[in-house]
């Protein structure tokens, strides 16, 4: 699993107490509990691929918006150089994640970066020989944002394979100090660039830092996911990972807090560039050093997560993080001068890592390694939508009563929505009982099985005290979220109308296979759920399981049908 190579020291392998030799000539920089991660090399290489991979994006940004307006005079072509940039990640959130689930995630994250350096040598190839029009420009940055669509859920998925579980909290918070370095400088590198060569020299850069990730990912040897079943059919993966949100509530929680907090959030960041403006001269001084200020915040407070991590839980950082963002927020837009405004903004960059890392730890212990990429592909668009939402409404509200009062009106909004929804809570979860349970019998099998045979229904008998159906249905109600979740198609529960306290659940499979992947994503929680079921079972024997796969009729009797047999019939149950 290295991807750079090690020299002296040790340390844990992941999910493992075993030590792994490592050299690490800088090792004295990473004794801190926030830089933990860096000392495994799987980690460390796959950190700098990402790193490169966000200076890419940053770097493509900035120097398209620039590029367009030499192509353009108008406002609404600049304007969609964003909307080109981030549409993608809407088109194919989901579809990302469920590519990443079922492929190969090793050579999956590599083709991201190949595709992004390919199109960043076309844009250089065409803008280098004077062939590039600015709607050519935004066609290939439409199809970068392709490539930084597919890529963000394959790293979420990723980094929980190369760190211990204690260390995925400041592996996710490196992973966003990567992104605001990037977001300084990224910037930086391509204004000076512009400001003295072509910007076709700048998007040849952009090929060689996607060349440099791509290589780093290769160098990488990933976990193998060992199954002896076919693997998952594209859209049926795009169902479960649908359907295992939606029948998850905590990681529902999680998403509506993401939401919530950019839809808050975005007043600052969308607007910043207009309260630099009004702090006088041209403002783009004083852009860049808010920018700056807001990414230094956001790199400090990652740093210092693990010892307030001791101190404090999900909710606490989510809620204080929450109005800790609208009060520097607020600072900024009512006191407006660089003294106020410049810390102010450290403040508010501190506040949003601590509210967007948290989430994002909650979202990542709570789903399973099968649906990880699928689920963190939802939490991104949840992301993004509430980032595109509250830019477009706070824009909206700054254009009618000026950036002052729409950023006050998102702050006190997102506290208003905090008090509203304190009960909902990101602690806990099921992480701690998401490791493989007990392997689970193998079915009875007489017949002959292919695995695309389908559809395939359970039937499992319980027989209770009628007296205990009320705790007994509480039991089957988290049943059928847990089924759900993990990808039937039906579920359902049914009473003896001739046998009081005997119960038959009911539920349906796609296919044979799709049975037997059900089978493999057996957990400790499954196994817990399955425990209190059995209590309330009071036959000696354990409940009865039936399995019945689709018949196909032939062909013929669905054209023709058979006539009915000849003589009287004999009444009798069906």
């Amino acid at each position: 699993m290295n991807l750079t190579h090690s020299a002296t020291g040790a340390v844990p392998a992941a999910g493992t107490g075993h030590h792994e030799p490592m050299t690490l000539p800088f090792s004295g920089l990473l004794r801190s509990p926030a830089l933990a991660p860096l000392r495994r090399p799987a980690y460390r290489g796959l950190w700098t691929a990402w790193l490169m991979a966000n200076l890419t994006m940053w770097i493509h940004e900035v120097s398209a918006a620039w590029l367009m307006t030499q192509l353009s005079t108008s406002a609404v072509m600049v304007s969609l150089v964003q909307t080109a940039a981030t549409l993608p990640i809407f088109v194919l959130g989901v579809a990302s994640g469920a590519l990443a689930d079922i492929v190969d995630r090793r050579r999956y994250f590599a083709f991201t970066q190949l595709w992004v350096c390919l199109t960043a040598l076309v844009l250089a190839a065409l803008q280098l020989s004077g062939r590039l029009s600015a709607e050519l420009l935004l066609v290939l940055t439409f199809a970068n944002g392709i490539g930084l669509a597919l890529r963000w859920p394959v790293f979420s998925a990723i980094v929980p394979d190369v760190v211990a579980r204690d260390e995925l909290p400041a592996a996710l918070a490196l992973g966003s100090i990567s992104m605001n370095l990037s977001r300084i400088v990224g910037p930086v590198v391509a204004g000076a660039l512009l400001a003295s060569t072509a910007p076709g020299l700048v998007f040849a850069l952009n090929a060689v830092l996607a060349a440099v990730a791509l290589v780093l990912i290769l160098r990488w040897r990933s976990r193998q996911r060992s199954s002896a079943l076919p693997g998952e059919r594209f859209l049926g993966a795009v169902r479960v990972g649908v359907q295992h949100v939606l029948h998850s509530p905590h990681l529902r929680a999680v998403i509506l807090r993401v939401f919530m907090f950019f839809l808050q959030s975005s007043a600052l960041l969308a607007l910043l560039p207009l309260v630099a403006l009004q702090l006088g001269g041209t403002g783009a001084g004083m852009y860049t050093s808010m920018m700056a200020c807001m990414g230094a915040g956001a790199i400090a407070a990652a740093l210092q997560f693990p010892r307030w991590r001791e101190r404090h839980g999900r909710d606490a950082f989510t809620r204080r993080g929450t109005v800790l963002h609208a009060l520097a927020s607020l600072a900024v837009v009512l006191m407006p001068t660089p003294w106020v405004v410049l810390p102010a903004t450290v403040l508010a960059g501190a506040a949003w890592m601590a509210v967007a890392n948290t989430l994002a730890v909650a979202a990542q212990l709570t789903l399973p390694d099968w649906v990880r990429a699928r689920g963190m592909s939802i939490y991104q668009m949840a992301l993004m939508g509430g980032t595109a939402a509250g830019a477009w409404l706070w824009g909206q509200v700054a254009e009618v009563a000026g950036v002052a009062v729409a950023v006050s009106v998102a702050s006190l909004l997102g506290v208003l929505l905090l008090a509203l929804t304190w009960r909902l809570s990101v602690e806990g979860g099921d992480e701690d009982r998401r490791d493989p349970g007990q392997a689970r019998p193998e079915p009875d099998v007489r017949i002959a099985v292919k695995p695309e045979d389908g559809p395939v229904m359970v039937l499992v008998e319980y027989r209770i005290d009628p007296q205990r159906e009320a705790a007994f249905l509480d039991v089957m109600q988290a049943t059928r979220r847990a089924r759900l979740s993990q990808g039937v198609l039906s579920w359902g529960l049914f009473r003896d109308t001739a046998q009081p306290g005997r119960f038959v659940e009911h539920f349906v499979d796609e296919n044979w296979a799709a049975h037997q992947r059900w089978l493999e994503r057996y957990t400790a929680a499954d196994e817990e759920l399955r425990a209190q079921r059995l209590a309330f079972h009071v036959d000696p024997a354990p409940p009865r399981i039936q399995r019945y796969v689709g018949a196909t009729l032939p062909h013929e009797a669905l054209l023709f049908p058979a006539p009915a047999p000849h003589g009287p019939s004999r009444p009798g149950p069906v």
